[in-house]
């Protein structure tokens, strides 16, 4: 259900990034982001998003009905447009939402996001986002009628997002927003912003841009969306940013250690690390010594185990995405936190790869290796699998990159094998970008 993800949390200081963005309570966008579109529109209240994007597919919300509500969607495939140019134009507006978490004005919301050091857990914030997106792209794609959309709307990849601040507060409202950036054929960009109250003033927090992809009823191929037009030079550039970020994720797939071999510095990298841990007492290329304040990578992993329970589907019946999400990202901070010793925190979530969907009554194994450190930063890759009973084989379905700051400076991390050092480059590589990202804020 779900390609590929990409996030990004650039961190420029210990505790505000660099990057602010205009404050007030209408709604207010970031420079990169698109003019004041909240006029006339009442904002939704989290709990009734997912309960929306249900009613607009037809899903029903008991676990036994499910089998006969998707034999009922095969039917809207007579619907679906057989041309782009058969759809009707949208402008962003028409795309554009408000959703308001109400954690000041509503205490008893705060529990389920509340985390041990008394703020926000942030992996509750991607399982919000991941629901807002796709309830934007859908209403970026409504018929004019009221009717049941034919469209199976899924996440295609998270392309970044950059946090304004560290913090984000457990008894202060939040206001999500978010509406339709850039469209392809049968994919939406979704720029999406997250504010929260603070003396009466929405003060932003975060910046976020989804891809999301259409498929045809039953999610087996591609569909098309409605085509977007631009108004004005701001919403134009935002296009042509979009535009752009397409093209950027095409030559960092095509540059990937799993298809072209290292470039010349990242081979002396490499090499120079495995010198450095010879034994000078032998003449062996197997006598490897640890050198001090460092760790064998293999020794530094965790893993865990989910039983994909009916509780976290989605409107399609399939496990949740931003549930995905949200564990991969809680076990790759319990690893950078036991690998640090202190508290760590996201600096960045990149390409998180989603390969296949994940099926309700999945055994779901997380596999968690820290792969690069640098100073007091921990790279942490999350690799995760299902496994099928009756094959007894495992099947990759995600991976996840998440860089980590912890509060003191960490050991050095150390690759054994060629593959732990195509890791380790890789590692590297995702470092390096968030470290670029979060200069240029």
């Amino acid at each position: 259900m779900f390609l590929t993800v990409r996030v990004r949390a650039a961190l420029k200081t210990p505790y505000v990034l660099g990057r602010s963005l205009a404050s007030g309570t209408s709604g207010s966008q970031s420079k990169e982001g698109l003019p004041d579109m909240a006029e006339g529109h009442i904002p939704i209240h989290v709990n009734d998003v997912r309960n929306r994007l249900r009613a607009i597919v037809g899903a029903s919300t008991n676990w036994s009905d499910h089998v006969q509500a998707m034999k009922e969607r095969k039917s809207l495939q007579t619907l679906l447009a057989k041309r782009q140019e058969d759809l009707p134009p949208r402008r962003m507006k028409d795309s554009y939402i408000e959703v308001v978490l109400p954690l000041g004005s509503q205490p008893q919301l705060r529990e389920k996001y509340l985390n041990v050091y008394n703020s926000v857990r942030f992996g509750r914030i991607l399982e919000d986002l991941d629901s807002l997106g796709v309830l934007v792209c859908y209403t970026h794609t409504k018929a004019e009628a009221p009717q049941t959309s034919p469209l199976s709307i899924v996440t295609a990849l998270v392309d970044k997002i950059d946090l304004c601040k560290k913090i984000i507060y457990p008894d202060c409202d939040i206001k999500f927003t978010g509406n339709v950036s850039w469209v392809g054929k049968s994919s939406m960009e979704v720029k999406m912003h997250m504010l929260q109250l603070h003396d009466g003033v929405y003060s932003p927090v975060l910046d976020a841009t989804f891809v999301m992809v259409a498929r045809d009823p039953e999610n087996k191929s591609s569909a098309f969306v409605n085509p977007l037009i631009p108004e004005g030079p701001e919403e134009e550039e935002s296009f042509r940013q979009g535009e752009i970020n397409k093209t950027r994720r095409v030559d960092f797939s095509t540059a990937s250690l799993l298809k072209m071999a290292p470039t010349s510095n990242e081979r002396t990298i490499v090499h120079d690390m495995f010198l450095n841990t010879l034994d000078t007492r032998t003449v062996s290329f197997r006598s490897r010594l640890l050198p001090s304040n460092s760790v064998w990578m293999e020794d530094a992993k965790l893993k865990g185990l989910e039983i994909c329970h009916p509780q976290e589907r989605n409107i399609f019946n399939r496990i949740f995405g931003g549930f995905l999400m949200r564990k991969a990202f809680e076990l790759g901070w319990a690893t950078a936190c036991t690998f640090g010793g202190s508290r760590p925190y996201v600096v960045a979530v990149d390409d998180i790869m989603f390969r296949k969907p994940v099926e309700i009554g999945s055994l779901l194994f997380l596999a968690s290796q820290v792969c690069y450190t640098e100073r007091n930063h921990i790279q942490v890759r999350v690799h995760t699998e299902v496994f099928d009973p009756q094959t007894r084989k495992n099947s990759t379905t995600n991976i996840f990159h998440f860089t980590f700051m912890s509060e003191n400076e960490v050991p050095q991390i150390i690759p054994k094998t060629y593959g732990e050092s195509m890791l380790y480059l890789d590692g590297k590589r995702h470092y390096d970008a968030a470290m670029k990202n979060a200069s240029t804020q």
